[in-house]
């Protein structure tokens, strides 16, 4: 019998303290745990040279951010989240694997961190920016679960993309309303939904330099 890889995620959450917004996914490649990291991979959330999502926020900031496993690329989007009052901290602890790839279909056993205690616990956190919908093994999807465990629902607000939804934290006293953005996956993989999406098929007709990465700079622009 194979044994399964044991995946945890490497990262504590970030910035909690700080954040009036909290960036939302699974877990990172897991080359992230077993520190067998790329060239040009940052030893930080999302710092993945495949990712999108620094890519993104350097170009929408022009933070002229590193690209590469230094203390210095670290830095710089440990400052960059802060002067910006984002938290990093990612729905699911540990996963097992029987193949090793960044899979979110390939996730069993799944332990997530307990979002809403850290909703409750932290009452500056407004929104909650999930990199990836609520298909299977996503973080919406995830976070939806926890949530049911709780007795909570998201109730939608726009059904266009990004999806967004909110829901009421019950408090000790009263209920504080968080709301929820369903971003469009910061990843090579998600590039054939973005394919698909037609605000993205009117823009490449009108321009066949408009790229995946143009589609998703302008979609998370308003919520960073």
């Amino acid at each position: 019998m194979n044994t399964l890889f044991h995946h945890t995620h490497p990262y504590p959450p970030f910035n909690l303290e700080g954040a009036t917004k909290l960036i939302v996914g699974t877990l990172p490649p897991p080359r992230f745990t077993t520190k067998d990291l790329k060239p040009g991979d940052v030893d930080f959330s999302y710092g993945s040279i495949d990712g999108q999502l620094w890519l993104i926020l350097n170009r929408l900031f022009n933070l002229d951010l590193l690209f590469e496993n230094s203390k210095e690329a670290i830095a710089q989007r440990h400052n960059f989240l802060k002067n910006r009052n984002i938290g990093i901290c990612d729905v699911v602890a540990s996963a097992k694997r029987a193949k090793i790839d960044a899979s979110d279909l390939g996730m069993t056993d799944v332990e997530l961190r307990d979002l809403i205690y850290i909703l409750k616990k932290y009452p500056n956190i407004k929104t909650l920016l999930f990199t990836g919908g609520n298909s299977k093994n996503g973080p919406e999807y995830f976070f939806r679960r926890l949530a049911r465990t709780y007795s909570i629902k998201l109730k939608p607000v726009s059904s266009e993309v990004p999806r967004i939804h909110q829901f009421e934290l019950p408090l000790e006293k009263g209920v504080r309303t968080i709301r929820t953005v369903s971003l469009t996956a910061p990843s090579g993989s998600a590039n054939r939904a973005v394919g698909s999406n037609m605000l993205y098929k009117k823009k490449k007709a009108e321009n066949a330099s408009y790229t995946t990465i143009d589609f998703r700079m302008e979609q998370y622009k308003p919520f960073f």
